[in-house]
């Protein structure tokens, strides 16, 4: 997904003081503003209304869906979906391409490796934390004894309720939650339009309003061997929406910075944005680069080129927003206003009047640290990434639970141990042509006498390196690493595998600017975030919301209609439209600008059997960021109307502000999905199952 903004409102921290306006914000489930939307609309979420759309949302790696059938099918986005959709695919079976449809639940694939999340229930720690970590401790003293306690209480969290326990980190360290999820892992596709359709438009409708793309995708959840019945699912509508109806999101916005200090935003506009792109186009130069060598290893890396393409267009957007003067002149005032009510008051003044430049000062140092940063690590080499994977687990967990680094944890292990022993598709020849590319890059990037560089090299070429290492590796076979792993240090110690050789050179390299990363860079932005966040609410209360975090939240707002291009954007497009943006572009014959508005023969051999007034994408006045893809839109009868697929171009510069005028985010109607469903692919089984009908 992704989305967000032009011009632009206070921060967060300000509007607390006066009152949010509209519809912003990304609201946890322990705080929502019921109160407000009552005022503005006459109705606001009950207790059980939230639990059920709270109990029906999903987490996918990386985005979102919800539970839509009592029988455990799952909505989401097919470009949520796609990685794992190219997953099951195969030079045979192209489903990304050709789109997949599972007649009977037999003909359902399992999807190895994906896992969902379900939210079950949420536990401030906050207070018991704050009982831990003695106020006079220096930041890395904290910032190890923080860790030390979470990863305890995790352990007993996750053996007295058996389920997956994660550490959230909320208001920049203001509050800190333990959310404990119900994982499944038995996950099955059964059905996804083609790719054509579901990014209609492509590359250039990207962020875009009006929009036509049928982007979802199904699965669904099985548990021993049966199609799992959730207690909680979303019902399918059975009206539709209309333009102003009130509308709400459940998803998992991935990160946003509203929060962070002036410094860090400058640190961002200046110096980690421009790294952070240059280092994603050079990534995006390798895979087209190896794109070109065929057309199955085009296929092979089609969906990572799409999904490098739209980081770059969302945080190029961004971008943009912290190079809007007026907003970081706002921006600037907000903090100026934050600090001198601090300065009045003697016991916030002590704990965080320095606070602020303290947090400059890191992001100074983290300059010096960002290039290493950027090239130190596995040089897009999967057999690498296993490899250092299973050289630092032998290591760690030799060590207490409490001394190891946090991923090792007793809390994370079991998930990371599954994760390590899972199946995917592997090509040599991609593997040896990026982890090439990516050795080559970091020697330009670092310098050939920079200690990883020869570590890796060993004065030898690229090329050379790469493809002894690829071609003499074993690690591509799942029983092989999974052996390795059983064996422990000793099966470490007497490997030969020259992948393993090259992580044990690796791993002092990255453990050391990992120290120096946490000791110099993240343990005083976290003490002293976490400082100024309790100084916000001292001064302003916590009526507002948090960053998003990648976890489950709550926006709302009405459909929505914007100005733009010196007029005004509707709020719905329609099947009409969609073919007549396809007719204007020349149909399937013109293939302009690569062929982004083509559409698959069976939708043109359908035409006539849609209806040309059927909603297809609405836009809405919610306030989301990329992590919601996938999020389903749900009315005030608790009933699926929509699912979001993108933001506006408006609305990306979202990540650092709010923009009520023009920030509005994109989904598939409801009515689409089914329509199409029934029409185009005869899935009436599908649509039987959807609809109750």
């Amino acid at each position: 997904m992704k989305p967000h903004s032009l011009a632009l409102p206070l921060l967060a921290f300000v509007l607390a003081a006066t009152g949010l306006r509209a519809e912003e914000g990304m609201w946890t489930f322990d705080n929502l503003p019921t109160k407000k939307i009552s005022e503005k609309y006459g109705w606001a979420p009950d207790q059980a209304w939230l639990d059920h759309v709270r109990l029906s949302s999903l987490r996918f790696p990386g985005g979102s869906g919800s539970f839509v059938s009592q029988d455990g099918l799952v909505l989401t986005n097919h470009h949520v979906g796609r990685g794992w959709i190219q997953r099951v695919s195969s030079k045979e079976a192209d489903y990304v391409k050709n789109g997949f449809s599972a007649a009977t639940r037999e003909q359902e694939i399992k999807v190895p490796g994906l896992e969902l999340m379900t939210l079950v229930s949420m536990d401030n720690i906050t207070e018991r934390l704050a009982k831990a970590v003695k106020a006079s401790l220096p930041e890395k003293e904290a910032l190890k004894v923080r860790e030390t306690e979470i990863e305890k209480i995790k352990k007993e969290m996750q053996e007295k309720s058996g389920l997956s326990c994660e550490h959230v980190t909320l208001y920049q360290g203001g509050e800190h939650w333990i959310y404990s999820y119900k994982k499944h892992t038995d996950v099955r596709l059964v059905f996804a339009p083609e790719q054509q359709i579901a990014f209609f438009g492509g590359d250039p409708d990207n962020f875009t309003f009006p929009r036509h793309n049928l982007d979802f995708s199904l699965f669904r959840v099985y548990e021993n061997g049966k199609p799992y019945q959730p207690k909680h699912f979303l019902h399918w509508t059975h009206k539709g929406l209309k333009a102003g109806d009130l509308t709400f999101v459940t998803g998992h916005p991935g990160r946003t910075s509203r929060q962070d200090t002036l410094a860090q935003m400058v640190y961002s506009r200046d110096f980690a944005i421009p790294m952070r792109l240059k280092s994603m186009e050079r990534r995006k130069e390798a895979l087209v680069a190896y794109a070109k060598t065929s057309p199955e290893a085009a296929r092979q890396v089609n969906t990572q080129i799409f999904g490098i393409e739209n980081s770059i267009k969302a945080v190029t957007g961004y971008w943009s927003g912290l190079k809007d003067k007026e907003a970081m002149s706002r921006i600037e005032a907000a903090e100026k206003d934050l600090r001198a009510k601090v300065a009045k008051d003697a016991k916030l003044t002590a704990s965080a009047g320095d606070s602020w430049a303290k947090i400059e000062a890191a992001t100074q140092v983290a300059k010096g640290l960002s290039k290493d940063a950027l090239n130190v690590g596995t040089a897009n080499s999967t057999l690498l990434g296993h490899a250092l994977t299973l050289v630092r687990l032998a290591d760690e967990e030799a060590l207490p639970s409490e001394k190891r680094l946090p991923e090792f944890s007793d809390a994370n292990l079991k998930s990371l141990k599954t994760r390590v022993g899972v199946p995917s598709p592997y090509y040599k020849e991609q593997e040896v042509f990026l982890f090439t590319k990516g050795l080559e890059d970091a020697a330009v990037e670092l310098g050939v006498d920079h200690p990883y560089v020869q570590a890796m090299l060993g004065g030898k070429s690229a090329a050379e390196v790469a493809k002894a290492a690829v071609e003499g590796s074993k690690l591509a076979d799942p029983e092989a690493r999974k052996a390795l792993m059983a064996g422990g240090k000793k099966a470490i110690a007497e490997s030969t595998d020259p992948m393993i050789l090259l992580a044990k050179k690796l791993d002092p390299i990255g453990r050391e600017l990992r120290k120096k990363q946490e000791d110099q860079v993240a343990s005083v932005i976290t003490e002293h975030g976490s400082r100024i966040a309790k100084a916000r609410f001292a001064v302003y209360g916590k009526n507002t919301y948090p960053d998003a975090t990648f976890t489950l939240r709550l926006t709302y707002g009405p459909v929505a209609e914007y100005k733009g291009n010196g007029t005004l954007i509707q709020p719905f497009t329609t099947f009409g439209g969609l073919y007549d943006r396809y007719d204007s572009w020349g149909g399937n014959e013109a293939k302009a600008h690569d062929g982004s508005w083509t559409l698959p023969q069976r939708w043109v051999k359908k035409r006539k059997a849609l209806n040309p007034s059927v909603p297809f994408n609405f836009a809405h006045k919610v306030d989301i960021i990329g992590g919601n893809s996938g999020s389903p839109v749900i009315d005030m009868k608790g009933e699926l109307v929509g699912l979001i697929f993108d933001g506006n171009i408006e609305s990306l510069p979202g990540n650092y502000f709010y923009d009520e005028a023009v920030n509005r985010g994109v989904a598939v109607d409801a009515r689409a999905i089914v329509h199409a469903l029934d029409k185009v692919y005869g899935a009436t089984g599908l649509v039987a199952e959807l609809t109750g009908k």
